[in-house]
């Protein structure tokens, strides 16, 4: 489990396609990392096969690969990363559990006034979890839905701080990002899903 709140930006160095699936070294600030912990990289959940000080090695499966634009990570990518909750955490983002729904793509990219405004063309049956204001995480970073403009669009609004301290700054005009959906909203929709199956039978 995770919060959406990025606590350190690492880059690529090294990608190798192996029996454990597609292998990714990650140079970053950590240094006491361990072995099987679980890590977010760009939001997906995955697993710490080799760690030393100043780099981590994770690999992504098939099935990783394709909901995510891992497929086409090169070296020298940045990307967001955030180590898994612990107990007695502050919760400063929502849950996020590091599973992503959909790959998105960047629709729009404008400036309005001290935010800047970013369009996403949302994969099909992503849009009707998204909730006006409330929550939704873009390759890892805990965000809220500023406005829901057109079928399947999504928008949010970037602070200075989310600029400067993750890799969404570094946004563009068709540039592809990890979707994952509000979790309470999967479950309320499965929820209703189950409810209109019952009744219905």
């Amino acid at each position: 489990m995770f919060t959406g709140l990025i606590d350190a930006a690492g880059v690529v160095s090294d990608v190798t396609e192996t029996e454990s699936g597609r292998e990714f070294r990650i140079d970053c600030r950590y240094g006491d990392l361990t072995v099987g912990e679980s890590i977010a990289v760009n939001g997906a959940c995955l697993t710490v096969r080799a760690c030393g000080p100043g780099w981590f090695v994770a690999a992504a499966i098939v099935t990783t690969l394709g909901r995510t634009t891992m497929g086409a990570w090169v070296v020298g990518r940045r990307v967001n990363l955030e180590r898994a909750l612990r107990l007695g955490d502050r919760l400063g983002g929502h849950f996020v559990q590091g599973h992503v729904d959909g790959v998105a793509e960047v629709e729009g990219v404008r400036q309005h006034g001290d935010a800047r405004l970013i369009d996403l063309a949302l994969p099909a049956g992503l849009a009707e979890l998204m909730v006006l204001h409330g929550s939704v995480t873009v390759d890892g970073v805990s965000l809220t839905v500023n406005a829901l403009p057109g079928p399947d669009i999504l928008q949010v609004s970037l602070i200075d701080y989310t600029l400067r301290h993750t890799t969404l700054g570094d946004l563009e005009l068709a540039d592809l990002v990890q979707v994952e959906a509000d979790m309470l909203g999967k479950y309320v929709q499965r929820s209703l899903k189950e409810s209109t199956w019952i009744s219905e039978r």
